[in-house]
């Protein structure tokens, strides 16, 4: 590996591990939550475990005051989902411009399987060729994506990260399979460090338990977006995230380093559900297979909607230790 390439990979990395927050979704999602105020977003994730960030070349002035030091990504194609096809991801930049705009290494999706799949190789096989020239690094977001295609389907993963190797990618990210038993497989077809995508946002304990699943299976890390910058706490699940991939932590370690403010978590029986109880907002998430039809209820001053848990809640002004005591014998 040239000079060039392999310290840019260490401004995106840390040892060899990968904790990069791509931000590139205000082209296919919008303005969402955590985008708007990229500012604030991007110092507090930078500052407490993330490598990297992630986002198109023309927001990058509002990155780079903010990054604290760590490593910066442009990513150069995207869709949205208000077009005619989210799969078809169109080239929205250059390796010269994201140069320019101070990119450390650059990015590209690919949707193996799609109708545009063709198309998408040729290019990403232009832009890896045009980076090298340059020594920049490219992470290849491979996705197992078409019709009929089982989107977290081993074999399909595992050919998809093989291709992004074959065209001569630096890093590689897909989609998690599911578990480390067949993410296994997954890992193996390649010897790109492999990265697993977030995906849309879920309960917290069950993304670090991916992300602990992953490593346990190979990977080299994560690039995941809207799982951190959509959280209320980006810090603190950053640094929950950041425990396993950089110190190895088990997800109950992963928890402690997090601080997640004065919350108290619980993984109830079966993994039916997570409740997860703020005094601050007093918002309580809850599953409605086992509450109901609401999967969310809101609560002021300790009468929640949902008579299930009032009891526990109200064990709030005792102390947390033990409501903490009365939520984990519901069978976790």
């Amino acid at each position: 590996m040239e000079t060039g390439l392999a310290a840019r990979l260490t401004r995106i990395s840390t040892q060899e591990r990968y904790l990069i927050v791509p931000m590139d979704h205000g082209i296919t999602l919008g303005p969402v939550k955590g985008l708007v105020e990229l500012e604030s977003t991007v110092d507090a994730i930078t500052a407490n475990g993330a490598d990297a960030v992630l986002t198109q070349r023309g927001v990058a002035d509002r990155v780079h005051p903010n990054k604290n030091g760590k490593g910066y990504i442009v990513h150069l194609n995207g869709s949205t989902v208000i077009g005619p096809d989210s799969n078809d991801k169109r080239q929205t930049s250059t390796v010269e411009a994201a140069l320019r705009a101070g990119a450390d290494a650059v990015s590209f999706h690919l949707n193996v399987g799609s109708n545009y799949e063709p198309e998408q190789l040729e290019a990403l096989s232009d832009v890896i060729e045009t980076a090298h020239t340059y020594g920049i690094p490219v992470l290849a977001m491979s996705y197992a994506r078409g019709s009929g295609i089982n989107e977290h389907d081993s074999e399909s993963l595992a050919h998809a990260v093989r291709i992004a190797e074959e065209l001569g990618a630096d890093v590689v990210k897909t989609a998690y399979a599911g578990d480390p038993e067949s993410f296994e497989r997954v890992c193996k077809a390649t010897v790109l460090p492999v990265v697993i995508a977030g995906g849309s946002r879920g309960a917290d304990r069950q993304t670090i338990k991916m992300v602990r699943g992953a490593m346990d299976a190979g990977a080299a890390g994560v690039s995941m977006g809207r799982s951190i910058f959509q959280h209320d706490e980006p810090a603190a699940i950053t640094r929950a995230v950041s425990a396993v991939i950089h110190d190895n932590a088990t997800v109950e370690a992963a928890f402690e380093a997090a601080e997640f403010g004065i919350e108290v978590w619980t993984e109830c029986a079966h993994n039916e559900y997570f409740a997860m109880f703020k005094r601050a907002d007093a918002v309580i998430s809850l599953w409605p297979e086992v509450y109901g039809s609401k999967p969310i209820t809101r609560w002021e001053n300790g009468r929640p909607e949902n008579s299930g848990l009032q009891l526990a809640l109200r064990q709030a002004s005792i102390g947390y230790s033990l409501m903490r005591r009365i939520l984990l014998g519901c069978g976790g």
